[in-house]
């Protein structure tokens, strides 16, 4: 009886871990039900966008797009200056993201590799502003804006967002787990300048890290309204600003409004795409090291 149980034992056991394991339809189910919340405020944008506001009043608005969503894009068009707000906001987000990234993942290398005097105060330091909230600095940053002569420009955008102190902290955090000193230590041997030690050692571990970092940056700077409404003109608006123009009438034609909110979100997910496989390849890793 004993001989049986020990035989049998471990096989229950293994069938057991196998089940739970295993996803089951509940888990499906909880993918299927938060991948459909996720996308119905988009198709809620463009189903509104595809009709005219009457349908808001319906008593069960329908659930199928219309035919219009063409016209009321050319209206859109024809009401604000929205080809120049997407370019704006396309320059000033790319550039954004690229110099975060690049600024971000070399401070991050530096805090988490290199030995200098002063590195953890300076990092604590930098860790402590995130505390500070943005609307401090606008008036002495617009003031700053405007005696450089930047003050209606994207310049007056892009300059001071060229670096986040969440970057640095994000990819510090990230470098410390990714690259071993031990690599570093042989590329340095082999006569490598700290220099190409990041761009070959370093950049190519932490891709993962910086494709989350580059995806977060652009939303957020693709989004930012308060800064570029106190520091643009109203004739060179990034897409935001030209959304908010869209509704600043006495009448909101949601229809229109909604119109604009779908174009203006096709480049997120453009950029969502284009870093999809890397945000995917940076979980796995994760969880394979777990």
């Amino acid at each position: 009886m004993t001989a049986l149980t020990s035989r049998t034992g471990p096989r229950r056991a293994s069938r057991g871990t196998a089940t739970l394991g295993r996803p089951n339809f509940l888990i499906y189910g909880l993918l299927v039900a938060f991948v459909l919340g996720s996308l119905f405020p988009f198709y809620w944008s463009f189903l509104v966008g595809s009709r005219d506001s009457s349908m808001l009043t319906e008593q069960v608005p329908p659930l199928v797009p219309g035919g219009n969503f063409l016209a009321n894009a050319q209206r859109v068009f024809d009401s604000v200056p929205f080809w120049k707000a997407l370019g704006n906001s396309v320059v000033v987000a790319s550039t954004v993201t690229l110099t975060t990234v690049l600024f971000s993942a070399l401070a991050g290398f530096a805090f988490a590799k290199l030995r200098f005097r002063g590195r953890n105060g300076l990092f604590v330091f930098i860790v402590l502003t995130l505390a500070v909230p943005t609307q401090l600095g606008i008036i002495p940053l617009y003031i700053a804006m405007s005696e450089l002569g930047w003050a209606g420009g994207l310049q007056a955008v892009i300059v001071p967002n060229l670096v986040t102190a969440f970057g640095v902290f994000w990819m510090r955090q990230y470098t410390v787990g990714a690259v071993p000193s031990e690599l570093i230590e042989a590329a340095r041997v082999d006569g490598c300048s700290m220099i190409r030690v990041f761009w070959h050692v370093c950049l190519p571990a932490v891709r993962p890290a910086a494709a989350i970092l580059a995806m977060f940056t652009f939303m957020t700077s693709w989004n930012d309204f308060l800064w570029p409404l106190v520091v643009l003109d109203a004739g060179n608006p990034t897409v935001q600003l030209a959304l908010e123009q869209l509704q600043g009438g006495f009448y909101i034609d949601y229809s229109l409004v909604l119109a604009g909110t779908t174009l203006a979100t096709i480049p997120i997910v453009i950029v969502f795409l284009a870093l999809g496989r890397q945000i995917v390849a940076g979980i796995m890793q994760g969880a394979v090291k777990g």
